[in-house]
């Protein structure tokens, strides 16, 4: 008797849990594809990323370097981590800067500069070039990165923010707003919100921050 697996009359009959799979497969996709059809329009983004978890910006450029890679104007106002360099800040500035307005208005993290009212006025100079990006409606999407540390310490008046963004926003422009500790407000007018959870992190090993990991 032929061995060769290509032997139709010889070759084992597909398993039971094979079709079974097909046919479950089969039922989610027309599940999904049902819902899908109803989901027909588009809207300009409030988006948050926060929680104690590493990625909250990473994720945020990413969203970043989509939009560049289809053509699509966009900015970055960073609100905190203006003394440090970045690769996302080096490569945007290099070679898309006439996709990507990138704004470094931070003087670094709260500890390191040690001045409350110097934070205050950095923030207050981020937020109005940050209101000035997206009034503009050029600009498909607006990250302000790490804002809602400013938030937090009450560099910026949480009220004014959630009203620019609920009245002033142009209807077709994403907003994606970074950092730990986001407030409920923000969560209330956001339409998208993702907490970062932390499980596990190489800096309680005692290992830094490394080039294109952390930065």
């Amino acid at each position: 008797m032929s061995e060769d697996p290509t032997d139709t009359e010889t070759a084992p009959e597909p398993k039971a849990d094979d079709s079974r799979h097909a046919e479950k497969m089969a039922k989610k996709k027309a599940a999904r594809d049902k819902i899908m059809a109803t989901k027909s329009g588009d809207k300009g983004l409030i988006i948050v990323h926060t929680g104690k978890g590493k990625g909250k910006s990473s994720a945020a450029f990413g969203m970043i370097f989509r939009h560049i890679a289809h053509g699509k104007p966009s900015a970055v106002v960073q609100f905190i981590k203006g003394a440090m360099w970045t690769g996302e800040r080096d490569l945007i500035e290099k070679h898309f800067s006439d996709l990507c307005a990138f704004h470094t208005m931070g003087e670094g993290f709260t500890w390191e500069t040690q001045d409350r009212a110097r934070d205050v006025a950095a923030a207050g100079a981020a937020w109005e070039k940050a209101k000035e990006l997206i009034r503009d409606e050029r600009n498909s999407m607006v990250l302000l990165d790490e804002i809602n540390i400013a938030l937090r310490y009450d560099y910026l008046d949480l009220a004014e923010v959630v009203r620019f963004l609920k009245e002033e926003k142009p209807y077709m422009t994403h907003v994606v707003l970074t950092g730990r500790n986001a407030k409920e407000e923000l969560f209330e007018i956001a339409d998208l919100v993702t907490e970062m959870e932390l499980i596990k992190h190489p800096f309680r090993s005692g290992i830094k921050g490394q080039a294109g990991v952390e930065y």
